[in-house]
């Protein structure tokens, strides 16, 4: 927990982050999680994938833009996404994440924000194609919910993730049930307080187990996003147990995380799909994201402290 802990916090220094992301891609570390900073880097680790049988989640990583410019420029780019997948002809979606569609401009950042998706979700159905709405903080849950009931009533080309360590999920899910939607369950990857929020990881795994249960009840259709073997184990067995139609669900992981459970997986036969990162604004993604499994603690640890101070403690 200190050691995670600490990544949390050094994800927040900003001095830190971009000191790091000066070396990360260059020195080579981060290119195991991170499929590289320009879409075409990313698009071919997704033919990659592809090759291997996996489907892909292209997400372009930033977050929190605060202008109307800068909003519709990520939406754009959003766009120019989902038609380079279909320009080669790739399986696979994007995922976006609504602060960088302009949740946070004030005024009026909701309705620009649900505006812009919808755009984006208008381009994608011409293509035959789907996006995922990632969940991010406490902060945005409601609005994210709202926009995504909002943009699913019209469009069914749109799936959300939701967060097993929120309390309040379980009603969130049920909220959600009359529209059948894609849902991809996630444990949660933001640091929340105890007052909305599991903190033991007994506690989380045993709400994602119970929301694993609903979605697999016919209501939806389960996107298993998770890197925990006990997680795994839980959800191939309930889904044997209720022959649940690969039409039905797929599991999902991060891209260069726990590669043998996705060969794992995918040797089983069920359908995965690798969520592929990319771009500049890499490393607070990274240092968050591997700080939820504490065997890449020391391994981030490790290579922060060598490409940022070099091997002799010096900075570079």
């Amino acid at each position: 927990m200190i050691v995670r802990d600490f990544i949390f916090w050094l994800s927040t220094k900003k001095n830190v982050t971009d000191a790091i992301a000066r070396r990360g891609i260059k020195h080579g570390f981060a290119l195991r999680f991170i499929a590289g900073e320009q879409l075409d880097a990313a698009i071919r680790a997704c033919q990659e994938l592809n090759r291997e049988g996996r489907r892909i989640s292209l997400n372009h990583l930033g977050e929190n833009v605060t202008t109307v410019e800068e909003a519709t420029k990520v939406k754009d780019g959003y766009i120019e996404m989902v038609r380079e997948l279909d320009r080669c002809a790739m399986d696979g979606n994007i995922s976006v994440k609504l602060t960088q569609l302009g949740l946070d401009v004030k005024p009026g950042g909701r309705e620009l924000c649900q505006q812009l998706t919808e755009e984006i979700l208008t381009a994608a159905a011409g293509l035959r194609r789907d996006i995922e709405i990632d969940m991010e903080g406490s902060p945005y849950t409601d609005a994210t919910l709202d926009i995504f009931e909002a943009v699913r009533r019209r469009r069914e080309n749109v799936a959300l993730a939701i967060q097993a360590y929120l309390y309040r999920t379980e009603k969130d899910v049920e909220r959600l049930a009359p529209l059948h939607p894609k849902i991809r369950l996630v444990k949660g990857a933001y640091r929340e307080p105890k007052s909305i929020a599991f903190q033991k990881k007994q506690d989380v795994d045993a709400n994602y187990c119970r929301l694993l249960d609903k979605l697999l009840d016919g209501r939806f259709v389960a996107a298993i996003a998770t890197h925990d073997a006990a997680m795994l184990d839980h959800a191939r067995k309930r889904i044997a147990e209720r022959s649940v139609a690969q039409d039905k669900y797929e599991f999902q992981m991060i891209y260069g995380i726990r590669r043998d459970l996705q060969q794992e997986v995918r040797g089983q036969g069920h359908p995965l799909r690798i969520y592929v990162p990319y771009g500049t604004e890499w490393c607070p993604y990274f240092m968050r994201r591997l700080s939820e499994r504490p065997a890449n603690c020391w391994f981030v640890l490790k290579n922060l402290m060598v490409e940022t101070f070099g091997s002799n403690g010096r900075k570079r």
